[in-house]
């Protein structure tokens, strides 16, 4: 039994989230996750919501409410749209807990002992409208790599070239929109990742399995222009975790927080501990997960982001821990995404383009949504998302094949045989056929879902349900049944065991629909159809079943024409 830890992006607190950032992160690790229990591997499945920085105190102050007050509602919103979604996390903690301020401060107390912080007198843009230091990513501009329009003061999400608030042509207040921006001297505690050039260099050669994406976004990082650079860590803000030296006072740097890249990541960290107390755990089971010296050197530990977010896991947040000179888990692989965009444009949070999660939920069932995503998920190259492509996908594939199959050899045995497994007959070269094929289908499957080639997952699971629909429509046991009714009853009974094959197979992707294949053939979704043979012959004569309810219904053209214009690309 392995054991595997994943991670996925921690998603800001500020606002409901829209299915790129969902695709991008949270749901493959999900499919990562239930696909490794259904293998009988253990699995840790960590998230969080990413509480500090100037996003929370404006979105607080937008709402009216205290900013702790506002990211403990945003969090339970989040957490119960993730359980809509069904992300079968272990944990959904905190970056504002207790214990990620004790790790943070911890990590940094190291790494000054190590000489990697170094302080700054550094001069930081002031808007003399919004009364306050402006943080990088709130400041706006043209960016002068690719001429993007909406670069941020920390790198352009269009080119994801690292910047600085200077290098931005016609800079203004992403707050007010203000241009009366002044520079002004104030102190800061930098992370010297120039030192640590040379071992992430060396790591990240080392990950030849990685995805061309990740490591050369990281490369580009390392060596493009003058290298790594030092990075600030520190922040001109009231709500974030108090900048000190462990549990001591850091000298001149009172009333300043730690940057939320920094806290962000090593809540990943935090979050083993709060799930180990919350579940009730040993005190220190959860560093079996985390510390090398205590276990972890058996754990796969496997990362899923978003391309943006790519530079700090395998940079930032690497220097961070190798840098502290204990025995952290370092990422085993990473898992990056390209963009999901929306109906021609692209989604985004700030601009309240695309649909979003909790007006998905609204339209249809988690299911639909997770077939769609994770079958066009944003691998090689950026998706888009058409309400024409959704109706045609979920029509296709689950109405046509998965669910009308289903519903087909259900309801014509109930018809001829009753609601339990018919006896009689036996199976043939044609069963064996089946069997051979669904074998071969069923290894390419594990094979793609190993390696978290999810697209080409995908498509394995759907032609194995096309091979029922072909056996069904070529053995036809309506027919069969009015010259050879034990004949009918042996193509029935393996059609029937398909579907808990199918129940098995599909839960990962698709949750809901299997736990109710599984609960109709009165099995156990998650038992892994290891071997095909036995699979098909586990529901014997006389085992009681029911006709599931209606799976997937089509989606109709007025519906998807309704959506298109309900959903226009602006969230109010």
């Amino acid at each position: 039994m392995a054991r595997i830890l994943i991670t996925s992006a921690i998603p800001y607190i500020n606002g409901i989230k829209h299915l790129g950032n969902l695709v991008g992160s949270q749901l493959p690790a999900d499919l990562h996750a239930r696909y490794h229990r259904a293998r009988g591997n253990e699995v840790l499945f960590l998230c969080a919501t990413d509480e500090h920085g100037t996003p929370a105190e404006l979105a607080a102050a937008k709402a009216g409410k205290p900013v702790a007050e506002y990211c403990a509602e945003m969090h339970a919103i989040q957490a119960e749209l993730a359980r809509g979604f069904r992300l079968s996390f272990d944990h959904f903690g905190r970056s504002s807990s207790a214990q990620n301020h004790r790790l943070t401060q911890h990590f940094a107390g190291r790494l000054a002992d190590a000489g990697l912080i170094e302080e700054v007198s550094e001069r930081q843009v002031y808007s003399n409208a919004d009364g306050r230091f402006l943080p990088d990513r709130y400041i706006e501009g043209t960016c002068p790599n690719c001429g993007y329009d909406k670069a941020r003061g920390d790198q352009c999400e269009n080119c994801t070239k690292q910047l600085d608030p200077t290098d931005l042509i016609d800079p203004r207040s992403a707050i007010s929109g203000s241009t009366d921006l002044e520079v002004r001297e104030t102190k800061h505690l930098y992370l010297r990742q120039s030192g640590m050039r040379g071992p992430l260099n060396e790591w990240i050669d080392g990950k030849t399995d990685w995805p061309i994406l990740t490591t050369s976004i990281a490369r580009k990082w390392l060596n493009d222009g003058d290298g790594l650079q030092d990075r600030g860590i520190t922040r001109d803000l009231d709500w974030g975790i108090p900048v000190k030296r462990g549990s001591d006072d850091w000298p001149g740097m009172e009333g300043k927080v730690f940057y939320v890249w920094f806290d962000a990541p090593i809540e990943y960290i935090a979050a083993a501990a709060e799930w180990s107390k919350a579940t009730g755990r040993k005190g220190g089971e959860w560093l079996s997960w985390w510390r090398t010296d205590m276990g972890a050197d058996d754990v796969r530990y496997v990362q899923f982001m978003g391309k943006d977010n790519v530079p700090f896991h395998t940079l930032s947040f690497p220097a961070t821990i190798m840098g502290s000179g204990e025995p952290w888990k370092l990422v085993d692989y990473i898992k990056s995404f390209n963009y999901l965009n929306y109906d021609g444009g692209q989604f985004s949070t700030s601009q309240g383009r695309g649909v979003f999660m909790d007006q998905a939920l609204e339209v249809l069932p988690a299911d639909y949504w997770r077939w769609w995503l994770l079958s066009h998920a944003p691998e090689g190259s950026d998706s888009e998302f058409t309400w024409e492509n959704f109706q045609v996908s979920v029509n296709k594939d689950l109405a046509d094949v998965l669910g009308n199959f289903v519903s087909r050899i259900t309801k014509f045995c109930r018809s001829k045989f009753g609601e339990q497994v018919p006896e009689g007959g036996s199976y043939g070269r044609r069963e064996e056929d089946v069997i051979n094929a669904l074998r071969a289908r069923v290894r390419s499957y594990e094979a793609h879902m190993d390696a978290i080639e999810i697209r080409k997952a995908a498509g394995e699971l759907r032609a194995i349900w096309v091979l029922g629909n072909e056996y069904l429509q070529e053995a036809a046991p309506w027919s069969l049944f009015k010259t050879d009714p034990e004949a009918a009853a042996a193509v029935t009974r393996f059609a029937l065991n398909l579907i808990g094959v199918y129940a098995a197979l599909s839960q990962p992707f698709i949750p809901d629909a299997s736990a109710e294949m599984a609960a109709s053939m009165g099995i156990d979704a998650l038992d892994w159809p290891d071997d095909c043979d036995a699979a098909l012959s586990r529901l014997a004569p006389g085992h009681a079943f029911r006709v599931p309810e209606v799976m997937f219904a089509k989606i109709s053209d007025e519906a998807r024409e309704d959506w298109q214009t309900r959903f226009s690309g602006q969230r109010d």
